[in-house]
Order: structure tokens, then C-alpha cells, then sequence
């Protein structure tokens, strides 16, 4: 479940939700290393600062918008107030790098998150050694003298251990041990050296802060007259919480959020005042967990409405701050809902309030399409209900529909960017989806949230430019009259698209414009996410993939295949716990409920896990990575951009083209299609150059980054696999009745980890500007999101498409006889040269938006 339902219109629905793969730790590392005093061959780049830098690769989690809001909202409070974030000891153990690059992250924007690390199962190691058995008493831990004195050296010895983790990261860090917290005793008798918190000195915090260091404390406090005790790390970082108010308060654990007793998924929003009391009596609440939540709750009671509690693992700590869609379990009040019914709905709001609400986001009356009045008066004739919250950050109208076997309709949804953010949006949308069986509502095609509503919907239907969804509707005759009456809507004269027969208008388009040819998408149905498996799920590819589809509305990842790690955790995937196993070819024909398999398996590998499933005659898509069947005629090759969707969407065998072969495709498609290029042996010659992802993750001197250091590694000069996959394609898409087109292809190594250049050299039949070979390549690719035509002059570069999804192409030089180009390609080897391409096909196969689940 996402955490914010962008603000729904009249006229269109548009928000901040975007769903993104989250971006490695590695790319800080990039960010912030051999960058400083580059210059760029683009004319229109300058210096780009650090923070800038990072704020790039922060946009790689979650679209520009998103990101910037966060940015925005964090950044609105003092720098003490944005976060508080609590760290277990095990974390330290077994995550330390993660964290201390998520925290370098978080700093590298602006923003000081204040630090509180326990050292539990360092302590009790420690005791262990020493002789001495920990005893607890209602889960406290009983501190005597040996125990304290011992604990005080191993809080020491970990808080040092984080601050010179991140100060090897350039990222300014103050161990504070002691000072902050002052108590008094428990109940000594009882527990003993264990403290309660009666103070919170801000000042150490601050000072840390002003002085451009982040503050990372211990839990250990102090009594009025200098004895050290002990205070458990997670009631710490709740006094330090109700003290400094902040925004967020993080708990971070290895398992990466709350997990569902019953159904073992991840939890991840819990709306306290909605949820709590519910919650509370489920039997699988009980425990640690019961405990944990009381505490929660408690804690957030005193805080502001705007705090909220997350808990995450480090690996993710970024992607939870800075997208809706989240990564671990997130805690919040929420706000209550209200809800009135009939013609007089609306005596019952506070209609100033409303009014101010409806003027100041609803887009119809911003731009005077309409007016508040206008609108309210209207609501009396129409059996509406409608809700709202009692800060009137949002408000909804769902209207009945004539028929009772019809779905209601979703006539208003409009929110300020407060109830966005602080995730009211999508509390209210729970509410909806349980007080109605079936809903229906509209959206337009290009809204950059489209995504998020393929996930809400168990269908959709796309005409021209808007997208019908329905939700809970289960009989296939009334879908095919909801898609009709919205066909015969969109086809008539201009005025607004109504999908409810009473006339009452749903979803308005405001343009005769909107009314033009029929470019149809057939409606799809589901009941539940499409299953997803992956065979050879270690490799770079595969980790990207899992990333790409733990955002995917509508795909669900069941079964992940490694034989290195089986019995893990899928660390990448946080919708739901999936363990690491590892496949036979045998084994995949009796998963009969996985809808598609991708198979990320090195050159020659795949023919028994394909030859299983055609035994089997299994329906189920397969995407290939791998070369094996890039030259079989029965295979689908999906280059969508190139070779055309439909055959993609009819096909359940498609080979994924290589990332090289991508890129220079891409590269030379235009002059190949246009009758440019002469076929043969072309004089085509293409200089690659790619990071050492590509050459996988098992140790070779090609990935060597000692060998690569300060070096480039040429390999393979004549006859790579890519070089024949490039002739070939080619010529089969555009010279059928011609001698195919030779390529030279001269792939090398360089010393960065991921992305490829391609600088291609091309012999053309006719005199040509560098100004007609753009203006080609512009037309050519026009409506291709996924690729990026430059001005001529304007040269593509690695750093540029590194975590980018689609290619760039520039360069457009011309020789001086005029019948010499050179193009410049770049590509994500791992994402558009692989798993994006690879979800492209997935989603053509089966059904769904092509680009749903990969950001743009």
C-alpha cells in the first residue's frame, strides 16, 4: 500500500507519487570522488555542487517533485528538528557501511539527522567473555556495577566506530557519550544502575550541529550527582523525540520494518487514530510487538500531528525519507476522517473552511472553470457522499450511482501539499475502498503518477488520452458497459467524459482537442499482482530488476533463484519477505501461478530452464537477458522502440536485447532507416566503452578495479557477440531486401562501475548537415520516453545516464566531405541495457502500461 494518494481533480488527477529503484550506495561514492574539477564537452553545463550532485541521485528513488518536497518539508524546521533517528546495536554489526553512507547521504543535502545507537548484542558478548549471565526484569536490563562499567566501554568503542565510519566518508560527525541526559534512578532497588530520563540538555546537540558535524549519541545518562546509568537506546530516542519535536523519528532494525503476524507481509502504514484500537486486538499483536507499537503511539500522542515514526533498515533509510511509496513500516496519527451523506451533506463542514480548501487546490476553480459555490450548490442534486479531515487538508465526493450493480464514482478528490505529505491522502483512500465494493474514476494518460492508479485499479482502459480504472468490479459485462459508455463519452462532441449514466459529471476534460483518432489499448483485468520469478538473481542485473519491481503496481516477486544465496533474504525487495532458493529447470513448469520468468543467466546457460518450460507447454512469459536467443526467428526481440509494441505484447519468448547492442541501435537506427547507411560491409565502426558491471560480478580481470585503475581494457576487438546482434537486427528491421549491414564493433573496459559510451562512426550515401542528421534523429524518436535526443553539439556523457533509464543520444558531427557522421550514444548497462529494457517487455506481455513501474 503507498502512503499518499496524489490530489484527485475534476479535470485530471495529478500528485506526488512516483515509484523508483533506490539508488546504490556506490553512486555516493561516485558523487563524491574523481568529480571535482571535471569540465564537460556540453555547452550548456557548468560546476554542479555537491549537494546538487546528490540531490540528482536522490531523484533516482522518486521523480524531481517528490524529491524536492521532502527536501522542502525537511528543510521548513530548524536543523535539530528533522530527524531523530535510533540505531540498534545489531546494525552496527552488520550494516555499518549502509548506514554510514545513508547518513552521508542525508547530510550531503543539508539535513542533520541526530543520532541515539544502542550496543545490546555487543554488550552481552562482552558479558558473556567477562562471566556474567544478563538478567532482565520486564525486559529490563538488570546494570550493576561490572555490567555498567563494561557497557560504558562498549558504547564508547561503537559510537566511535560510526563517527569514524562516516568521517571516512567526508561526512563531519561528534561522538557524544555523555551529557545530553540527565535522569533519575528507575528504581534502584529493583533494576538497579538503570536511569529515567528527567532532562534533555539540547545544547551538545546543537553545538554539534552548528559546527557542521552530526550529533551521534549513546543512551547512557547521568543522575544529578554524576552517576552514570543506563537508559534503553530506543526510550532515549523517545525523550530526545518529545523534546525536539522533530519531523521524523526512524527506528532503524535489520528486518527492515513491522511484518504481519498472519500474513508475514510487511506492514507498511499503520494511521494510528484510524487504526490503533483495532490493531491492538488482533492476536497476533502481543509481546515485543504490542509493546513496541503502545510505545509508538504513546510517543507520537505528545508530538505534533506532523511527526511520524519509521522503521527501516539502512540499506533503505533514503528511499523511506524521500518517496511516498516507502521502503519499511511508517507510523503515523493520521487524521480523522469525516463523512456526511444526502442533499444537506455538506451543513455538516465547516463550509469556510471547505470553500478555503476547494479555491486553493482545486484545479477546476483556480482556473475559473468553475466556482466553490458553483461546485457546493451542485452536491445538492446529486446523491453524494462526501468526506473530508478535520484540519480540512482533503476532501472527497463519491457519487451513487442509478444502477446498484455500478461502481460509484470518485467525482473529487482534492488535497493541499500538507495532507500530501504527511500522508492523509492515502489514510482517506483506505477509507473509500472499505466503504464501497467497486469504484470507478479517470485519469489523464501522461499524469506522472499513472503508475500509482494501475495499482489501485484491477483494470483500466486507455482512449486518446485519459485512462478509465475500476476497482472491485467483478462481472465482465458491466466492464465492457463501463468501457463503452466511456469510448461513446470520448467520441462525441467536446464537452465533459461521463462514465455514469445519470448525466452527473465524473471526470471533465475541458478541450474539443481531447476528442480526436482512437488509439486503443485493449482493457485488462486482475484480481491480484502478476507473479514474477528470477533465475540468477545475484548478478547486477537481477538486484536492479528486484528493485524495479518491489515499485511495480501490478507485479508481485515470487520466486528469486540463486544458488549463492539461497536461504537469504531478498535484501532489495520490501514489499513482502521473499527468501533466496534455488531453482532446478525442473522445478519451474510446477510454479504454474508465475505469470513471467526472467531468466538473468550468463551466455548459454538458459536452454534447460526454456526447454522445461516448453515441455511443459507453459503460458508463461519468458524474458531471456541472456544472447541465447537473440538469432532465433521464434523469439521475440524486444527492442520496443525500434522494432515496434505490438509484436512484444503478442509474444511469450522474448530475448532482451544486450546493452551494447542497445545503445548502438539506438545509435544508428535513423541513418539505417532513412536508406543512409549502405548495407554490406558498411564501414559502420563503433567504439564502446562500458563500466565493469558489465562484466558481472564473478572476478575477472575485466572487473578488476585494480587492473582498471587509472587504465582502459580493449577485449574481444573482432567477432563480440554484440557485433553480429547489431548487423543483424538491424538489417532484419529495415534492409529486408538488401545484403545485411556488417558492423565493426571494438568494446572496452573503463575504470567506472556502470554505464556505456558508444562513439559511432558512420560512412552515409549523401551530403548531409549536422543539423538534418538531428532533426532526423528528433523525428525518429519522438514520443520515446525512454529516449533523449541532444542539440547538435551537445556530446552524451557517462555521468549523465548513470541510474537513468533510457538512452542519450548526441554528438551529430559531421566530416568535412559531409558524407561522415559520428553519433554519440550513452546507456545504463544495467537498466535500459538490461533490467528497465526488461521490464519494458514484461509489461507489454503482459497487459500493463508499458512504463509502469520505471521512472521517467
Amino acid at each position: 500500500m503507498l502512503r499518499t494518494l496524489p490530489v484527485l481533480r475534476a479535470a485530471s488527477v495529478c500528485a506526488c507519487v512516483r515509484t523508483a529503484a533506490a539508488a546504490p550506495a556506490s553512486a555516493l561514492t561516485a558523487a563524491r570522488t574523481g568529480r571535482r574539477g571535471m569540465t564537460s564537452a556540453r555547452s550548456y553545463q557548468g560546476d554542479v555542487s555537491e549537494k546538487e550532485t546528490i540531490v540528482k541521485l536522490l531523484y533516482n528513488i522518486g521523480s524531481k517533485k517528490e524529491v524536492e518536497q521532502y527536501l522542502t518539508y525537511f528543510s521548513s524546521v530548524e536543523s535539530h528538528q528533522f530527524a531523530v533517528i535510533k540505531v540498534g546495536g545489531a546494525v552496527l554489526t552488520d550494516s555499518l557501511d549502509s548506514l554510514a553512507s545513508s547518513l552521508t547521504f542525508l547530510n550531503r543535502v543539508g539535513l542533520y539527522p541526530i543520532v541515539v545507537h544502542g550496543a545490546g548484542p555487543q554488550l552481552n558478548g562482552l558479558l558473556d567473555d567477562a562471566g556474567i549471565v544478563p538478567d532482565y526484569i520486564d525486559g529490563i536490563r538488570i546494570t550493576d556495577e561490572k555490567t555498567l562499567n563494561i557497557a560504558r566501554k562498549v558504547f564508547a568503542e561503537e559510537n566511535l566506530k560510526l563517527v569514524e565510519a562516516l568521517e571516512k566518508l567526508g561526512t563531519r560527525a561528534r561522538p557524544i557519550n555523555g551529557g545530553v541526559f540527565t535522569a533519575e534512578y528507575l528504581d534502584k532497588d529493583k533494576y538497579k544502575l538503570v536511569g529515567k530520563i528527567t532532562h534533555v540538555n539540547k545544547a551538545l546537540i546543537e553545538s554539534s550541529i552548528r559546527a557542521g558535524a552530526l550529533p551521534i549519541l549513546t543512551s547512557l545518562a547521568e543522575t544529578p550527582d554524576g552517576q552514570i546509568v543506563n537508559v534503553n537506546a530506543d526510550v532515549a530516542a523517545g525523550e530526545l523525540a518529545s523534546v525536539l519535536e522533530p519531523l521524523k523519528i526512524v527506528y532503524l532494525n535489520e528486518k527492515g520494518g513491522l511484518f504481519h503476524g498472519v500474513t508475514k507481509k510487511r506492514i507498511d502504514v499503520i494511521n494510528l487514530d484510524e487504526e490503533y484500537e483495532d490493531l491492538m486486538k488482533e492476536p497476533w499483536v502481543k509481546f515485543g510487538t504490542k509493546l513496541k507499537i503502545r510505545e509508538i503511539h504513546d510517543l507520537l500522542m505528545r508530538l505534533p500531528r506532523s511527526s511520524s515514526v519509521s522503521i527501516i533498515s539502512a540499506d533503505h533509510l533514503h528511499k523511506e525519507l524521500f518517496t511516498h511509496s516507502g521502503a519499511g513500516t511508517l507510523i503515523r496519527r493520521g487524521h480523522r476522517i469525516f463523512k456526511h451523506s444526502g442533499p444537506k451533506a455538506i451543513s455538516n463542514t465547516d463550509v469556510d473552511k471547505l470553500r478555503t480548501l476547494l479555491s486553493e487546490n482545486d484545479p477546476q476553480i483556480v482556473d475559473g472553470s468553475t466556482s466553490v459555490a458553483s461546485y457546493l450548490k451542485s452536491l445538492e442534486s446529486k446523491n453524494a457522499t462526501i468526506y473530508g479531515d478535520t484540519g480540512y487538508d482533503i476532501f472527497a465526493s463519491v457519487i451513487t450511482p442509478e444502477d446498484a450493480s455500478e461502481p460509484f464514482i470518485v467525482e473529487k478528490f482534492v488535497s493541499t501539499k500538507n495532507a500530501a505529505l504527511n500522508n492523509v491522502t492515502d489514510n482517506l483512500w483506505s477509507v473509500l475502498r472499505k466503504d464501497f465494493k467497486s469504484l470507478a474514476w479517470v485519469v489523464r494518460k501522461n499524469d506522472p503518477n499513472l503508475a500509482w492508479y494501475f495499482e489501485r485499479a484491477d483494470g483500466s482502459y486507455t482512449e486518446n488520452d485519459l485512462v478509465l480504472f475500476w476497482s472491485g468490479v467483478e462481472n465482465l459485462d458491466l466492464v465492457q458497459k463501463l468501457v463503452a459508455r466511456f469510448v461513446s463519452r470520448r467520441s462525441g462532441a467536446a464537452g465533459p467524459v461521463k462514465i455514469n449514466p445519470a448525466g452527473t459529471r465524473s471526470y471533465s476534460s475541458t478541450s474539443v482537442g481531447l476528442f480526436g483518432h482512437q488509439q486503443r489499448r485493449g482493457y485488462a483485468t486482475k484480481t491480484s499482482p502478476r507473479k514474477v520469478g528470477i533465475i540468477g538473481a545475484r548478478g547486477y542485473t537481477g538486484q536492479e530488476l528486484i528493485k524495479l519491481i518491489d515499485n511495480h503496481p501490478s507485479l508481485e516477486l515470487s520466486h528469486v533463484s540463486s544458488r549463492e544465496l539461497k536461504g537469504k533474504p531478498v535484501a532489495d525487495y520490501s514489499s513482502s519477505q521473499v527468501i533466496y532458493s534455488s531453482l532446478s529447470p525442473q522445478d519451474l513448469p510446477a510454479n504454474t501461478d508465475v505469470d513471467a520468468w526472467v531468466l538473468a543467466l550468463p551466455n548459454k546457460i538458459c536452454k534447460p530452464f526454456v526447454d522445461a518450460l516448453e515441455g511443459a507447454k507453459s503460458k508463461a512469459v519468458v524474458v531471456d537477458l541472456s544472447a541465447d536467443y537473440r538469432f532465433t526467428d521464434s523469439w521475440t526481440y524486444g527492442l520496443p522502440e525500434l522494432y515496434g509494441r505490438d509484436k512484444v505484447r503478442q509474444a511469450t519468448r522474448i530475448s532482451n536485447p544486450g546493452c551494447y547492442a542497445t545503445g548502438s541501435q539506438v545509435a544508428l537506427a535513423p541513418l539505417v532507416k532513412a536508406g543512409l547507411v549502405l548495407p554490406g560491409l558498411s564501414g559502420v565502426s563503433i567504439f564502446g566503452v562500458s563500466g565493469y558491471s558489465g562484466a558481472g560480478t564473478t572476478p575477472s580481470p575485466k572487473n578488476d578495479v585494480n587492473l582498471l585503475r587509472d587504465n582502459m581494457m580493449p577485449y574481444a576487438l573482432t567477432g563480440h557477440i554484440h557485433e553480429r546482434e547489431i548487423g543483424h537486427q538491424l538489417s532484419r528491421g529495415f534492409l529486408s531486401n538488401t545484403a545485411p549491414l556488417e558492423v565493426a564493433f571494438m568494446p572496452h573496459v573503463g575504470q567506472f562501475f556502470r554505464g556505456i559510451s558508444l562513439t559511432v562512426s558512420i560512412p552515409v550515401s549523401k551530403t548531409v548537415t549536422p543539423e538534418q542528421i538531428q532533426a532526423l534523429y528528433e523525428q525518429t524518436y519522438t514520443g520515446q520516453k525512454l529516449i533523449k535526443v541532444l542539440k547538435v553539439g551537445e556530446i552524451p556523457e557517462v555521468w549523465d545516464i548513470q541510474n537513468k533509464h533510457g538512452v542519450q543520444v548526441g554528438g551529430f558531427a559531421v566530416g568535412s566531405g559531409g558524407k561522415r557522421v559520428v553519433v554519440v550514444a550513452t546507456i545504463d548497462n544495467l537498466l535500459k541495457g538490461a533490467a528497465t529494457q526488461a521490464l519494458q517487455n514484461m509489461n507489454l506481455a503482459l497487459g500493463f502500461d508499458e512504463y509502469a513501474g520505471i521512472p521517467l
